[in-house]
């Protein structure tokens, strides 16, 4: 890394001597007899690195450095000292110096502590670089709201970003981008510089769930040889995001209800409670209200989670997102495979738009990143997409979730679709519904289960 660097020292051997040997790493030099002349020049030009000596006629460097952190924040300020001095050095570096070194005759201390220096600088820009890509990649402007349905979701996430205590709940089958929106929630509000932490409660094991989440003291359990801080506690400030809640069983429930309320936590094998501050969004693809009647789900803890909830449509409920969502895929998957593709044909996007996508975004990326594989043109055309989507047919009767009602939407094509058609597809869309329970289905068409299954067996 080529760096612009002063050196301040009144010492006019000392000076020289350091600017000669760092001008011989092609980094770009600049040296000052003074603190006063190095305040100057901070008026007109930030550096990288700054070295100042301690000991100076006039401005002392204790006195620059108070001065110069002002005109130049991001700068690392290396202090030059004699040994007599390291108390001093010591005492500037709790003013926000970086590191000193001593000055010796043949001054070999310099190259080892600014190479530290360029080290650490190339670490906190590649640092302030991923936060700022991350925060671009979700802020609330990047997100593809081309559909009322998602438009409505928008306006409602844009409100929570900013209310960073409340507990919020997402629901949507498995693929339409809860992780997404719960990181959408955080990297948008107020403890956006603290972390995320995700946790897949369906991918840790039953028996370490709770030395996971909580952590454990040394000696918990065989094998614990050294404390270790739960996921609770690394999300200490921000937001612990709990994937597939519906799947965690009931005595963890019961724990992870405690925490919600005590906002405290024990450690597996720890006697004392420590106090954890973190906004907990949680996710789901299964109806908790169900599972709650079932005996599956704690209801105190439901209602605990169900402060503010979401609804994540499905793919097919927000077509009109199709082709954005496309797009944005394609330029992701271009750039990352190395292949110039800019577009998408009319009949491949009228292709993308009529197939029903059960396994929502998650499959549409899927989807785009194999056509891109196999494209040798400009442009996306149908022969790039895999065989089902030529195969699907655009679904008849499609399930959506509005004010927390199950509703069932109806496209009949004139001279297409007949009215036992229609029948046909509402009933296969409710039974979809009930989980292929026919009593249940048969209820809620209104129907006995002798009328339910005389209909399913005409329609075979």
């Amino acid at each position: 890394m080529r760096a612009t660097i002063f050196v301040t020292d009144d010492d006019e051997v000392v000076r020289s001597s350091i600017t000669r040997r760092l001008a011989r790493q092609q980094h770009l030099i600049r040296s000052f007899n003074s603190g006063e002349a190095l305040l100057e020049a901070l008026d007109h030009d930030t550096p990288d690195i700054i070295l100042l000596d301690l000991k100076m006629s006039g401005l002392t460097g204790i006195q620059t450095l108070q001065q110069a952190k002002s005109k130049a924040p991001e700068a690392l300020f290396i202090l030059l000292t004699a040994y007599g001095t390291v108390e001093d050095a010591v005492a500037a570096m709790k003013l926000g110096a970086y590191d000193f070194l001593i000055k010796s005759v043949d001054l070999g201390s310099v190259d080892p502590v600014v190479n530290r220096a360029l080290e650490y600088l190339e670490l906190r820009r590649r640092m302030h670089f991923e936060v700022k890509n991350v925060a671009g990649r979700f802020a609330l402007n990047n997100l593809i709201a081309e559909s009322p349905s998602m438009q409505g979701l928008v306006a409602q996430i844009q409100e929570m970003t900013q209310n960073h205590k409340t507990t919020v709940l997402l629901n949507g089958e498995t693929g339409t981008g809860k992780e997404f929106i719960a990181r959408v929630l955080h990297h948008n509000g107020p403890r956006s510089d603290r972390p995320f932490v995700g946790v897949n409660c369906t991918a840790i094991p039953e028996e370490l769930f709770e030395s996971e989440l909580f952590g454990y003291e040394r000696g918990a359990f065989t094998g614990a040889n050294q404390r270790k801080p739960g996921l609770c506690e690394q999300a200490e400030g921000g937001t612990l995001f709990l994937d597939e809640i519906g799947d965690m069983n009931i005595g963890m429930q019961a724990k992870l209800l405690r925490v919600i309320q005590e906002r405290s936590l024990k450690r597996l094998g720890g006697r004392d409670d420590i106090d954890v501050d973190f906004r907990l969004i949680a996710a789901t693809n299964h109806d908790l209200r169900k599972e709650v009647t079932l005996g599956n789900f704690r209801e105190d803890l439901f209602f605990r989670l169900n402060v503010v909830s979401f609804e994540l449509p499905p793919l097919r409920q927000r077509v009109e997102d199709i082709v954005p969502l496309c797009f944005r895929a394609l330029a992701h998957h271009a750039k990352d495979i190395g292949k110039e593709i800019v577009d998408i044909a009319p009949e491949a996007r009228a292709l993308l738009e009529d197939y029903d996508y059960p396994g929502n975004i998650r499959e549409l990326e899927n989807v785009i990143e194999r056509a891109v594989i196999f494209c040798k043109e400009k442009f996306l055309t149908i022969r790039d997409f895999p065989k089902e989507l030529h195969e699907s047919t655009h679904k008849t009767a499609t399930a959506q979730t509005r004010a927390d009602k199950q509703l069932v939407k109806i496209e009949m094509a004139i001279g297409e679709h007949t009215l036992a058609d229609i029948e046909s597809a509402i009933i296969d869309e409710v039974m979809r519904l009930s989980d292929a329970n026919k009593s249940l289905a048969a209820k809620h068409l209104g129907i006995t289960r002798f009328a339910l299954d005389r209909r399913l067996k005409k329609s075979l």
